[in-house]
């Protein structure tokens, strides 16, 4: 059901030339969205404006050499400061002492800044995260889960015993 409804929905993403022939971009073009490549945003990022989210699609396995040489760390710095709604893809199939170590390292690098990590297993797990975080941020549903949210707690608040207990007090 959740699958159906992301399918529905449609955006523009603009994505690293770096991913022209990844998986995921062929298969976001399949469900209809508008891809838009560009050589100025950093490699391996989709970025969907409506919403103002980005992602950083990093795998393990293609980190040369020692982590802490890789680059990767720069990276993500760079991305971070750029994008204010950042989240990074961690790519692994596995979760091997190697995977848990990025992540780890990571994690502590990032913590209290404003990187969301989203371990993801395959091209599958990718696209529904990313569909799923952009649409659930983009401006026309943001603003209906906001509105829903408010009735939601008005509706609480006016049935709760508590409320009930005080207004017959006054």
């Amino acid at each position: 059901m959740a699958t159906e409804t992301t399918c529905q929905w449609k955006t523009t993403v603009i994505v690293s030339t770096s991913l022209r022939n990844h998986d995921t971009t062929r298969m976001l073009s399949a469900q209809l969205h508008r891809i838009r490549f560009s050589d100025s945003v950093e490699s391996g990022a989709f970025i969907f404006p409506l919403s103002g989210t980005a992602f950083l699609l990093v795998d393990p396995e293609h980190l040369s050499g020692c982590f802490e040489e890789s680059g990767l760390i720069e990276r993500i710095k760079k991305f971070v400061q750029v994008h204010r709604n950042s989240f990074l893809l961690l790519h692994a199939p596995f979760n091997g002492t190697k995977e848990l170590e990025i992540l780890t390292l990571i994690q502590q690098r990032f913590f209290g800044s404003n990187l969301r990590i989203l371990p993801v297993r395959n091209n599958t797990e990718i696209v529904q995260g990313m569909l799923t975080i952009a649409k659930a941020t983009s401006k026309p549903l943001v603003d209906s889960i906001r509105d829903r949210m408010s009735l939601a707690r008005a509706h609480v608040i006016e049935s709760s015993p508590v409320w009930e207990m005080l207004r017959d007090i006054l």
